[in-house]
């Protein structure tokens, strides 16, 4: 009995912290990336130095299954020793469609055996110099055991040789193979080489190359996806302006022009009684012609029988689907009530308590755009549109509210305003695997010395610090509409924000901030905030954010991660400013 009674305490406790945990959302796509690896080596060593190369070999494996550990398929391309071997290795690179290629220095090489790598390619290259001993076993050094430890070498070689042709490496990786004691130096290699196999990469080179393959995540991503864009930018922002061919250009991906009216026939469908109206003139489900009036040459309803039996089967196939969709909506409601509490309002009398008519339509709305976005195969939106007034494209573009916050917790960044940069920023959040919620500022705290950050609109669910909130907003502030507002604050702890600004020259450029989200009240208003502390103070912070000219918006994440975002910014070319180093 007294573990019965134990047993139900422990259970009651567990419910009483867990009830306000937000659920996650599963990712919609796994983050993958193609990363190449190809050693480097120079081939009249391996005849002075019997067993050197089978050594190199097991050096490369080493690596290689550190790469592998960062949810990237790995392809390796041996050991590029002579610049025939090197040029031979081209073909094989491109057609693995790589978002990386590390270059293992294993050895000594000449640069001959690297620049068609740099000449041919278009992915960032990154060389790595891992080092098996922490120093040469100096009394008893031979020349093969400084071989085997001359990863260093020829780096120099090879960057000074990839900025002459104008494609500078991405990034040079210098640190041990392995964590922990030294190498042996005996001649034993082998033996050393299990030993790095175990201890894994020192704890800084490992954490640089899981950044590496993060970058190599938003890169595979980027490059291939579809954004579509629906819309117009709300008047008259003139900082979200962008143009597509210049996005496209700088991070491959392709932007969709969109129509409301691509996604209004799929919310019709979900109306109101909408899908169970019979089609004038034909008979509905349950309502078939009998057998003598299919028969006859022309059947009651002015029809010929052949026409009115394909008109029955239509009409029953449209009835199927209309249930279909009431399943659908059904389903998306409690979704939605699973992921969100529903309080009664506080102090804003513009909102209320989540109303049934307000989860209807953010549920059909959700439903239409899921259906949209699979037709149009995009894999993020950014829109904004406001259409008439009474009409059923206002109720329908101006709800996507909550539907866009699930899918963008699902991976699918959902922007509002029309800001196509700041969808850019939350795929690239979202694809560090540090969330990436739609924000601007708010108002400044200056008791606390924090600034609120948050927006209404799109956010990522899975950052927040407790289950989301719905509220029902009798009008969206600034905007036509009214519906359901979505409203939380970030987990709390380390945070990054990242704006992509543009320039008077057309480049881009990443504006970045590492911060921290602070435990504190915010405005019961429908929207998102945080309490963000930034260093050295809030003012001089947002004066040296402001003066950087970033766009107002941003992405915002969990976890301190410029070191990733200036590692992107080196891949792609892009100017990148952390305000808070």
């Amino acid at each position: 009995m007294r573990r019965g009674l134990i047993a139900a305490i422990v259970t009651f406790c567990c419910a009483v912290v867990f009830a306000d945990a937000p659920l996650k959302v599963e990712r919609r796509k796994p983050l993958t990336a193609n990363v190449g690896v190809v050693s480097v080596g120079l081939d009249t060593y391996w005849k002075q130095c019997p067993g050197l190369y089978d050594d190199m070999l097991k050096k490369t494996a080493v690596f290689e299954k550190a790469v592998a550990a960062h949810q990237v398929k790995v392809t390796s391309f041996g050991i590029s020793d002579n610049p025939e071997k090197a040029a031979s290795l081209v073909p094989a690179m491109k057609a693995a469609d790589l978002d990386l290629l590390f270059v293992d220095m294993v050895t000594y090489a000449t640069s001959s055996t690297f620049a068609p790598f740099v000449r041919e390619l278009k992915c960032p290259i990154v060389l790595v110099a891992l080092q098996p001993d922490s120093r040469l076993d100096y009394e008893h050094a031979t020349i093969y055991k400084q071989l085997y430890n001359d990863d260093l070498c020829s780096v120099p070689e090879f960057t000074g040789v990839a900025i002459r042709y104008g494609r500078p490496v991405a990034d040079v990786i210098i640190g041990r193979l392995g964590n922990g004691e030294r190498g042996t130096g005996n001649g034993l290699p082998a033996e050393a080489l299990a030993k790095a196999g175990e201890r894994g990469m020192g704890n800084g080179e490992a954490e640089e190359i899981r950044q590496w393959c993060a970058v190599a995540h938003v890169l595979h991503d980027l490059r291939r996806a579809r954004i579509g864009l629906m819309g117009h930018v709300l008047e008259a922002m003139y900082d979200l302006q962008v143009d597509p061919t210049a996005v496209s250009r700088t991070f491959g991906c392709h932007v969709a022009l969109c129509e409301p009216d691509e996604i209004l026939p799929f919310y019709r469908e979900l109306g109101n009684g909408e899908r169970n109206r019979p089609l004038r003139g034909f008979a509905t489900h349950g309502e078939a012609n009998t057998p003598s009036e299919a028969s006859a040459e022309v059947t009651g309803n002015g029809l010929p029988a052949d026409l009115s039996a394909k008109a029955c089967a239509a009409a029953e196939a449209l009835a199927k689907a209309g249930e279909r969709g009431t399943g659908d909506v059904e389903e998306m409601k409690k979704r939605i009530l699973s992921f969100f509490d529903t309080p009664d309002p506080v102090s804003d009398p513009w909102t209320e308590k989540l109303t049934d008519h307000d989860l209807d339509v953010a549920a059909r709305a959700a439903v239409a755009l899921e259906k949209f976005i699979e037709k149009r195969n995009l894999d993020g939106f950014a829109y904004y549109y406001e259409g008439e007034e009474g009409s059923q494209t206002r109720e329908l573009v101006t709800n996507f509210i909550v539907g866009n916050s699930l899918l963008t917790a699902a991976g699918f960044p959902m922007c509002g305003e029309f800001d196509l940069k700041n969808c850019i920023a939350m795929m690239i959040f979202d694809r560090l695997d540090i969330g990436g919620s739609f924000a601007e500022f708010h108002p400044i705290d200056f008791e606390r010395g924090t600034v609120l950050v948050g927006h209404d609109g799109p956010h990522h669910l899975n950052i927040a610090a407790k289950k989301p909130i719905l509220r029902s907003l009798k009008k969206y502030h600034g905007k036509p509409g009214s519906g359901a507002g979505v409203e939380f604050n970030i987990k709390e702890g380390p945070i990054t924000m990242m704006s992509l600004g543009l320039k008077a020259n057309g480049s881009f450029k990443f504006i970045v901030a590492e911060g921290e989200s602070l435990a504190g009240p915010i405005p019961p208003t429908g929207n998102t905030n945080t309490h963000g502390l930034f260093k050295p103070d809030v003012r001089t912070f947002l004066r040296r954010w402001s003066m950087e000219g970033p766009t107002h918006h941003f992405a915002l994440g969990v976890g301190h991660h410029a070191a990733e975002l200036k590692k992107l910014g080196r891949a792609l070319g892009i100017e990148t400013v952390v305000v808070t180093d």
